[in-house]
């Protein structure tokens, strides 16, 4: 996901797409563990898509709902 859809997102969506990325996370190592991931490489996506979600999540939280000034 683009960095740029998620900042059009509220904070409530961001944490919801947070908790599956998470849960999705869990789900790949688990398979990798067991030799079943048909794509291990997809880990590392996945892990990029959360370290997203959390930095623009703390981004629009210090913000307090203001807009940037460009």
């Amino acid at each position: 996901m683009k960095a740029k859809e998620i900042r059009s997102m509220t904070i409530e969506e961001i944490e919801a797409k947070l908790d599956e990325s998470q849960d999705k996370l869990f789900k790949q190592k688990f398979q990798k563990a067991l030799g079943q991931a048909d794509n291990p490489h997809k880990i590392r996506h996945t892990k990029r898509d959360i370290a997203r979600f959390l930095t623009i999540l703390a981004e629009k939280r210090s913000n307090n709902g203001k807009e940037e000034k460009s």
